[in-house]
């Protein structure tokens, strides 16, 4: 696998949080578990469920939305891939763009268009009468434009990857970064909800530090310094035996 993915993961997995608690994504989190549940928000707050009645429904529709992001990860790192001749430029260029979309993702707080809740009841309704196969499906095409600044970093990212492998595991970590704590939500809605609530209380701290591991990203891959920085943990890692990624 690709020298690149070590430490572009841990990023893509932060990002991929950092999505789930934005004021554009939390606030729906309720009505899509209730949807893919079958379960009333009432119900969730008041722990008033089985257990089994909504996780399960709540893994399909993680595994869902996560194979169609995989599946733009692999794509974007084939169109990298057709370009490989013109791979210095492309790194370039991916890195101006992650650069970029780090500096708007900064500035999403402070922009109301950029960072508006959204809240597409009608889809909600329509995606939870198919399944949780088919809301995981919508939640990965009706957000994107919640989490385009993050997601096209990564989708950028992965273009620069040299196997489809390793673009589709960018987007699976950054696919768990959203999907964990949906899972936890599912698990415990009050205690984890209460705990993300909180957090995007705190959003705008917790955006500018991830802006800034965007904006470092961009700048390593435009600099070509990427490669040494990934030789260097994976040296690291292989020191204390954690090198996990070396063996995939």
């Amino acid at each position: 696998m690709n020298e690149g993915v070590d430490t572009t993961v841990i990023a893509a997995f932060a990002v991929g949080f950092v999505s789930f608690i934005s004021p554009c994504v939390l606030p729906l989190v309720p009505g899509y578990l209730s949807a893919v549940s079958g379960v009333s928000v009432a119900e969730l707050q008041k722990g008033e469920r089985s257990l089994v009645r909504v996780l399960l429904p709540a893994i399909v529709f993680c595994l869902s939305f996560t194979l169609v992001f995989v599946a733009l990860g692999m794509t974007a790192t084939g169109l990298g891939s057709a370009l490989q001749d013109r791979r210095g430029t492309l790194d370039k260029v991916a890195g101006a763009v992650i650069i970029a979309l780090g500096v708007l993702f900064v500035l999403t707080p402070f922009v109301p268009k950029l960072n508006r809740e959204w809240r597409p009841d009608a889809l909600i309704s329509r995606a939870g009468s198919g399944g949780p196969l088919i809301a995981g499906a919508a939640f990965a095409f009706a957000w994107t434009p919640c989490v385009g600044p993050t997601l096209g970093a990564i989708l950028t990212a992965a273009s620069t990857q040299d196997q489809l492998g390793d673009g589709a595991m960018l987007l699976l970590f950054y696919s768990l970064g959203l999907s964990v704590p949906f899972l936890l939500t599912a698990l415990a809605f009050t205690r984890a909800w209460g705990a993300f609530r909180w957090l995007r209380d705190r959003y705008v701290i917790i955006t500018a530090v991830s802006g800034l591991v965007l904006i470092t990203m961009g700048y390593l891959l435009l600099t070509g310094e990427m490669t040494d920085l990934n030789t260097e943990a994976q040296q690291a890692l292989d020191s204390l035996g954690l090198n996990l990624f070396g063996e995939l």
